[in-house]
């Protein structure tokens, strides 16, 4: 499939540009693609108040200039507002990573008061009945009345819409929606197969052929809205034949941090079982970021297999996702099996092939539940 145009590169120059802080993993959406770890219930004992603000100072002593506020759903956290400020004192260019449930319009003041820059707000269709079956909750109504306040009081907005098999096909209309709510940057997200997705993976996968139509409808209307509206349209791993990015690189710019003070270099990161993350709890950003073991197993190329050691796309791909590598053949060193030169590349290829195989039984999708409640993966 062809490049989707929406690849960021950046030179971090060793500093990690954009801190990720996952406030909580508390959330009243049940979404069954949700990035957050399948045990997420464990994980409650989250960084107070003055433990986030010494990260949020370390990370500006370390070099960080964008701060995501997410989750989870950063609104859960009573300590927002606050801590939106103490960010903005420090001079970040702060981004709220929300579903807009909780988000009315006397937070959303309080909020911009508090110097909040961006918002990128969640939604799954422009259909109540879809939207509401997906996130298992009755949350669509409440996410477009959260758009309109957001552009109400000026806010730069990002409408990210995760795309799955039970939304694609109505892309053109998604299109229209984000037209009418004047959105200033549209991202059509093909959902990642980490968690909880990847335990609704054959339920979730779009066919190519619905990718294919929804890239001609991106494409018709970045022709037609010009520069009214950036749309961005993220390819899935399973279809590109190249691997992305991932991170621009394994610690080159992004550095998260889980509720509970865990220092990863991406969100994903819990999924490689046999590393420790170490946590802000015990060591200062500074360390975690140069000198952890975590954060220094995959920098550079040496560590890599072939054929990512001896790659000619090495310097663009930094060998693809780590997580994905261990995920689906249990070495996080192994080539990302989404490219095509991978010896594990039969796997995704599987996988595909998996969700489409002719007489499969459809299981319900599971939703997004503490671990008591979920079935083994």
């Amino acid at each position: 499939m062809p490049k989707d145009g929406s690849a960021v590169r950046l030179d971090g120059q060793g500093k990690p540009l954009w801190l990720c802080c996952e406030l909580t993993y508390r959330c009243p959406l049940k979404c069954p693609w949700c990035n957050n770890p399948l045990d997420f219930d464990d994980y409650r004992n989250e960084l107070t108040t003055e433990e986030w603000k010494r990260v949020f100072h370390e990370g500006r002593e370390l070099g960080s200039l964008q701060l995501g506020l997410t989750g989870g759903e950063p609104l859960m956290r009573r300590d927002i507002v606050e801590l939106t400020a103490y960010a903005n004192e420090l001079g970040y260019y702060t981004n709220l990573i929300t579903s807009g449930i909780g988000l009315d319009e006397e937070r959303l003041v309080a909020l911009k008061n508090a110097g909040l820059k961006q918002i990128q707000l969640s939604i799954q269709s422009c259909d109540r009945e879809v939207t509401d079956a997906l996130v298992g909750a009755r949350a669509h109504d409440l996410k477009i009345e959260a758009a309109h306040l957001i552009k109400k009081h000026g806010f730069p907005m990002v409408l990210n819409i995760p795309v799955v098999r039970q939304n694609i096909e109505r892309v053109a209309e998604y299109l229209e929606m984000a037209a009418a709510l004047d959105v200033d940057y549209l991202e059509f997200a093909n959902v990642q197969y980490y968690n909880w997705a990847a335990l609704n993976r054959e339920e979730l996968l779009p066919t190519r052929e619905q990718l294919e139509r929804a890239e001609a409808a991106v494409k018709a209307a970045r022709e037609r809205l010009g520069q009214s509206m950036t749309i961005y349209f993220v390819i899935p791993d399973y279809y590109a034949g190249r691997p992305k990015a991932c991170m621009n690189g394994w610690g080159a710019i992004h550095f998260t941090i889980a509720p509970d003070g865990s220092g990863l270099p991406c969100q994903e990161a819990r999924i490689i079982t046999d590393m420790a993350f170490p946590s802000v709890r015990d060591h200062d950003l500074g360390w975690i970021w140069h000198d952890s073991p975590a954060f220094n197993r995959f920098r550079g190329f040496e560590w890599m297999k072939e054929p990512c050691r001896s790659c000619d796309e090495r310097s663009q791909d930094f060998g693809g996702c780590r997580c994905q590598a261990f995920l689906l053949t249990g070495d996080a060193a192994n080539p990302d099996p989404a490219c095509t030169r991978s010896p594990d590349h039969h796997l995704v290829e599987a996988a595909v092939a998996d969700a489409f195989r002719p007489g499969r039984h459809t299981r319900p999708l599971v939703l997004r539940r503490p671990r008591a409640a979920a079935p083994s993966a």
